[in-house]
C-alpha cells in the first residue's frame, strides 16, 4: 500500500542534542578535574537515551525514570539525579545543564530535517511528530519556519502514553485522518519507535548519529519506501 502519512520521532532522528564547547566547561569529575571527551560523550548519551535505564536508582527515582515522558515535574526529578548519579553534582550546574536539555533551541537539526520535512509535505502527504518527551518541542521547528510542514505533533505528556504503547501510535494515525497501512514511522529506537509496526504501519530505522556524520538518513529512508 501507498505511503501517505509519515511519522518522525524527535531525538536522533529529526533532531539531535549536541553540546557546544562551553556547556561542560565548569563541570567537574569526583577528582575535581574537567570532564574529558569520552565522560561528555557519555553524559550527553545519558540525557538522551531513548529507551533503557542509564543509571541506578532507588525505588522513588525508578518511578519518575519509567513516567519520565509523562510528567514535567517527574522528567526534572529525574534527569538531575542522573546528572547527580553521572558526576554533575553541584545543583546548580545540573540544573544548567537540564535547562539545554528542555529548551528546544538547543537542539540541532539534522543536514537533511528541512529537506525530509518539505518533501513528504510537498507531496501531499501528511507529516506528524511523534515524541516521548516532557516538554514542548514545537518552538524547534516554529524558530524555523519548519512547523507549516508538520500536520501534528503527538508528544507522550500531552497524550498521556508512550511509545512503544499502541495507544500513542494511534492518537496520531488519527489525528493525522490516515490508516495504519498508509503510514510510515521513522526513528532512531527499534524498540520505541518499531512499536508502531504492531499497528500495521511501516517503519524505518536510523542511527542517532552526530549531526556532522548523518548527513541523507532521513531522505534515504524515504526513498526506500517510495516517497518520493
Amino acid at each position: 500500500m501507498a505511503i501517505n502519512a509519515v511519522l518522525f520521532d524527535f531525538s536522533g532522528t529529526l533532531f539531535r542534542l549536541e553540546q557546544d564547547s562551553t556547556w561542560l566547561t565548569d563541570v567537574r569529575d569526583d577528582s575535581g578535574s574537567a570532564l574529558d571527551l569520552e565522560a561528555q560523550t557519555e553524559l550527553m548519551r545519558r540525557m538522551t537515551a531513548p529507551v533503557g535505564q542509564v543509571v541506578e536508582l532507588d525505588e522513588e527515582y525508578q518511578y519518575a525514570w519509567h513516567n519520565r515522558d509523562l510528567d514535567p515535574a517527574l522528567h526534572r526529578k529525574v534527569y538531575l539525579e542522573v546528572l547527580r548519579a553521572s558526576g554533575v553534582h553541584r545543583l546548580e550546574q545540573a540544573e544548567a545543564l537540564y535547562q539545554r536539555l528542555i529548551t528546544p533551541g538547543e537542539w540541532t537539526p539534522y543536514p537533511d530535517t528541512e529537506a525530509a520535512l518539505k518533501a513528504v509535505a510537498t507531496s501531499g502527504r501528511k507529516v506528524g511528530v511523534l515524541s516521548n518527551i516532557a516538554f514542548d518541542i514545537r518552538p524547534a521547528f516554529t524558530q524555523r519556519g519548519w512547523a507549516a510542514h508538520v500536520a501534528e505533533f503527538v508528544l507522550s505528556f500531552e497524550v498521556g502514553a508512550v511509545k512503544p504503547q499502541p495507544e500513542i501510535f494511534r492518537a496520531a494515525i488519527e489525528r493525522l485522518g490516515v490508516r495504519a497501512e498508509e503510514t510510515l514511522m521513522v526513528g532512531d529506537s527499534e524498540e520505541a519507535d518499531g512499536g508502531a509496526r504492531l499497528l500495521g504501519c511501516a517503519f524505518a530505522l536510523v542511527d542517532p548519529l552526530p549531526t556532522a556524520e548523518r548527513p541523507d538518513a532521513l531522505l534515504g529512508a524515504l526513498r526506500e519506501h517510495g516517497v518520493f
